[in-house]
């Protein structure tokens, strides 16, 4: 499959009379808007609002994050299943709006949500701190149950960032990316001299609200499948979860995972990138058992010698990272881990929940225990208050200044599992 990312660069978000793109800045008709998305019923209060690089503002809870984006060759649409029908994509041409995210916040859904700050020393953990943020402030109707809450802010950043996307329907990009894969057999055979490396990419799917999409089916009700990575690029993958925001692969995330790019980028040089297997983690023994065996059956039938693993979330998923990891080795292929740890705050403690001694190539993204400091802002777009009660929080984190105290845990996409982050070790 050949997919073209058509980047268009985009300088500065402004609301205006129109929704348009002009001279890379991004207007947004806000009234317009606001209508579009308070057609849901689920919803009584819709706000935008717009927070850019080095602002005094801190966005609280994140739900998540999105790349606002446009089809305009091929099959498929945007965001299959949920904003276009669920043909297949990842070929053809998507256009991008390049610097510029939906981030979704308002009434908690779950307490694992997060902590966008665009300035100070929280900024320097989360890459959404330098995107152009459009943030969608959503207010439920009164007593509505956490999964239909869930359910209307994911559409609701999905069908804001579809709109967002539509205005550059008639302006060129700055720069077009191509990506292709062919059939794993043809691959195979015109590198035959390369290590042949597959990715499986491990979706967060462990219980209520932690819940991955793909082409709008909840990825619990999933076996392990074969998918081309131009269709994760593509956006067959949306974040539907509520998994600590360190670690959490917001559908930004999935649109831009720098896994698959890197892959593309050594494909024909130092390997062979064969393809994706993506897999769910599961909540019963037998689940797990089941999906990883499945999914190492995958990986070794389409000819693999290597495996890259990524992992989302920590703890009971752990187990599903080391049975994939054990599985895989035990056929022969050589894996490495990516994964985050949670060492305690002093670093002191057991990293993973689980271990194994095939597990011996582990790239870890850091401790989302350490604890951070995060000085009061000027503006908080969201509910401060929720600092206490989200993943990372705790009773007495929130200072009477507005100041908060919190494990790097509650910053979205401080530790994230693809390697999608800030944070980078010493070397040896």
């Amino acid at each position: 499959m050949r997919l073209e990312l058509g980047k268009l660069t985009i300088s500065d978000i402004r609301f205006g009379e129109k929704t348009v793109i002009e001279n890379k800045v991004l207007f947004v008709n806000k009234d317009e808007l606001i209508a579009l998305l308070s057609e849901d019923p689920n919803l009584t209060q819709v706000d935008l609002d717009v927070a850019k690089p080095g602002e005094d503002v801190r966005i609280i809870p994140v739900k998540d994050v999105i790349e606002p984006r446009l089809k305009v060759e091929g099959p498929g649409g945007v965001f299959p299943g949920f904003i276009s029908s669920v043909e297949t994509v990842g070929s053809g041409r998507t256009l991008v709006l390049s610097g510029a995210a939906v981030v979704t916040t308002g009434s908690i859904v779950g307490f694992q949500e997060g902590i966008i700050d665009m300035s100070g020393p929280g900024a320097e953990y989360t890459p959404f701190s330098k995107t152009l943020n459009l943030v969608v402030s959503l207010t439920p109707v009164a007593g509505l149950p956490q999964h239909k809450h869930e359910q209307a802010v994911r559409m609701a950043g999905l069908k804001a960032a579809a709109y967002l996307g539509h205005a550059g329907k008639d302006v060129e990009p700055d720069l077009v990316e191509v990506f292709e894969l062919g059939p794993v057999l043809e691959s195979a055979a015109a590198h035959p001299g390369l290590p042949k490396v597959a990715y499986l990419y491990m979706l967060q799917t462990q219980g209520l609200l932690h819940d991955t999409y793909v082409y709008g089916v909840d990825a619990k009700k999933i076996l392990p499948s074969l998918i081309s990575p131009t269709e994760i690029m593509d956006g067959a993958i949306i974040s539907g979860n509520c998994v600590s925001a360190c670690d959490k692969n917001t559908t930004y995330h999935h649109q831009n995972n720098p896994v698959i790019e890197e892959l593309f980028k050594g494909h024909g040089r130092q390997l062979c990138f064969l393809g994706v297997v993506i897999s769910n983690e599961n909540v019963t023994l037998a689940d797990k058992e089941r999906s990883s065996s499945y999914a190492a059956k995958l990986v070794k039938m389409i000819g693999a010698e290597g495996v890259i693993i990524t992992e989302e979330g920590f703890g009971n998923p752990d187990t599903d990272l080391i049975m994939n990891c054990r599985k895989l080795e035990e056929l022969g292929l050589k894996t490495v881990l990516i994964t985050d740890e949670y060492a305690g705050r002093d670093g002191a403690s057991q990293s993973l929940a689980d271990a194994n001694p095939r597990a011996d190539a582990v790239v870890s993204v850091g401790n989302a225990n350490e604890v951070i400091e995060l000085p009061a802002c000027a503006k908080i777009i969201g509910s401060l208050e929720t600092a206490e009660i989200i993943a990372g929080g705790f009773d007495g984190a929130l200072g009477p200044d507005g100041s908060i105290r919190v494990e790097i845990q509650a910053i979205t996409g401080s530790t994230n599992e693809l390697g999608f982050s800030k944070l980078r070790g010493e070397g040896f």
